[in-house]
């Protein structure tokens, strides 16, 4: 009888299915983010947040004990050093999947799995919902205020195209400056 057994077999053996979740699982830590179907997405949750939540332990026994399950000595030194100190007052939760829609030949669903800390467009301290960083000049006709107080609006700066003269034999490119006119 199988009670009680829930996890999902992903239509793999044994052996396929844990070097499957330990390749994705280090793609995931090297990454911080990865595009696969919804199901293994989920596997691989149930997976991976045991050992992030290990690596908050810095010791040899929990590197140890990652190290068992991810078999990538590179994915575990960067669990280590730059996961783990980033995600060490959270609780859990560590993932997060994000569906994005249906695979194109076999209309499997899929999804984005990302470490939740490592994507800026969700963290609180986002610049983007800000207000845009201001340009030096404007597209538009600024107004100006003349010592009477009156508002005159001044003219937008007209360029005129730049000439180009051929090159002669050993001289350089010439091309000749026009002024702007402007008007008081």
């Amino acid at each position: 009888m199988r009670h009680n057994k829930k996890f999902n077999h992903l239509g793999r053996q044994s052996s396929h299915r844990k070097a499957m979740l330990a390749n994705m699982a280090s793609s995931l830590i090297m990454h911080k983010r990865i595009n696969t179907t919804l199901a293994k997405a989920k596997a691989l949750r149930i997976y991976i947040e045991p050992l992030i939540t290990k690596s908050k332990d810095a010791s040899t026994h929990s590197r140890r004990v990652v190290f068992s399950y991810l078999k990538d000595k590179y994915a575990v030194t960067e669990l280590f050093s730059t996961v783990a100190p980033k995600i060490a007052e959270r609780p859990g939760g560590y993932t997060r999947i994000l569906k994005t829609g249906f695979r194109l030949g076999d209309a499997a669903e899929m999804c984005f799995i990302e470490l939740v800390d490592f994507n800026d467009a969700y963290a609180g301290e986002v610049v983007a919902t800000a207000e845009k960083p201001k340009t030096r000049r404007s597209r538009t006709a600024k107004k100006a205020t003349t010592a009477e107080g009156e508002v005159v609006a001044k003219a937008p700066k007209t360029v005129a195209p730049k000439n180009v003269a051929t090159r002669t034999s050993g001289a350089k490119s010439v091309a000749n400056k026009s002024t702007v006119s402007k008007k008081s």
